[in-house]
């Protein structure tokens, strides 16, 4: 049996790898470490995120999904069989009621999710039938909405207006932060224009002067590694067809690197492919630093945001509201979740079987108590 090839070794971007005393380094090559490093473990923290978020809906979808859909199915089942028992001889009138109570209660969600055939069961049990009962649980559901949108955004809904439904509530939402939008805009225009009519001082122009300096130059340090990398890889005139493949494979990576600005997998593909080599970052200038490091921040801060997208992402799949917890609690939640629909779908399929019997139907409703509003 063939060996398998190992994994090529992940290139690290450090200055003075080797160095015991780090004093010897300047303040700027030690941000550029220190950026690096985050940079790179960023990136190995979202990507695990990711893998364990996958492989989390994976079973989601293979596990758990099918057992809710049984559960589902047992509940509409009991339904029937609650409607049916309703008029059984020898159930009292608090014993008919708390029938009745149990079937809306049920009904109604499950009509909700599609069952709708259970509308004509529903409105045997309830004088005002679903439809009414449904859009009075939409109005309430809307008016809670409304306050908690006012409270977190400040958004004030006029007198009438319809936001009975998820559609129609978006698109108000949508309407009015878009509003918020444009008066911030035209708030932050007319200051600007205020502060363009001021006459700058010889300091303000210079400090303006500086900014589109380094902001050119930051640009500048970038292109100037991606047009490198080009130059040696650019597969148009390359006559060997097996190297023309192996530039276009190179120059799909460094293209990607650049339109994402990565400066830091740019710096990576230098040292793969012996654009540079360790000595070359060593020596590069502070100044040149300064640049980089620039970059490297705001990379940093977008992959930060990026990962903490990502946890809220896997939170909230796994029932946390977007609260983030470590790997072996989300599986230790998931099978909870498992083992919690298993012993439904159990409890419900022993109810289904008990409760054609009059004794024990008559037992099972006397442990079953009506929450009161």
């Amino acid at each position: 049996m063939p060996k398998k090839q190992a994994a090529p070794a992940q290139t690290i971007v450090r200055i003075g790898a080797g160095v015991t005393d780090k004093n010897v380094l300047s303040k700027a090559q030690k941000e550029f470490n220190r950026l690096t490093k985050r940079i790179e473990t960023l990136e190995k923290e979202t990507a695990k995120l990711r893998e364990t978020g996958q492989k989390l809906q994976n079973r989601v979808q293979t596990e758990l999904r099918p057992l809710v859909q049984k559960h589902e199915a047992l509940l509409v089942d009991l339904v029937k069989l609650l409607d049916r028992l309703y008029p059984t001889k020898g159930l009292t009138k608090p014993q008919r009621t708390k029938i009745a109570h149990i079937i809306r209660d049920i009904a109604f969600g499950l009509i909700d999710n599609g069952h709708d055939d259970l509308k004509a069961i529903y409105d045997k049990y309830d004088e005002q039938g679903f439809e009414a009962a449904n859009e009075e649980a939409e109005q309430a559901s809307a008016e809670q909405m409304k306050q908690m949108m006012s409270m977190m955004f400040g958004i004030e809904f006029a007198d009438g207006v319809d936001v009975s439904t998820p559609e129609k509530l978006n698109a108000y939402m949508h309407q009015k932060m878009q509003e918020q939008r444009e008066a911030q805009e035209r708030e932050w225009q007319e200051r600007t224009e205020k502060r363009a009519q001021k006459t700058k001082t010889a300091k303000q122009q210079a400090l303006d002067e500086k900014r589109e300096t380094e902001a050119r130059n930051v640009t500048k340090a970038v292109r100037t590694l991606y047009m490198d990398l080009v130059k040696t890889f650019h597969p148009d005139r390359e006559p060997d067809e097996t190297e023309k493949v192996r530039k276009t494979e190179v120059m799909q990576r460094v293209t990607a690197a650049y339109e994402a600005g990565d400066l830091l997998a740019l710096l990576k593909l230098q040292l793969e492919f012996n654009r540079i080599d360790q000595n070359h970052l060593e020596n590069l200038a502070d100044e040149q630093l300064k640049y980089y490091n620039k970059i490297l921040r705001e990379q940093a801060q977008e992959l930060q945001a990026e990962h903490h997208q990502e946890e809220q992402h896997v939170g909230a799949m796994m029932g946390g509201g977007g609260f983030m917890m470590p790997t072996y609690g989300m599986e230790f939640r998931l099978n909870q979740n498992i083992a919690q629909v298993k012993e439904q779908v159990r409890q419900l399929k022993n109810d289904l079987y008990l409760l054609t019997d009059v004794d024990m139907l008559k037992s099972w409703l006397r442990s079953y108590r009506i929450e009161r509003d």
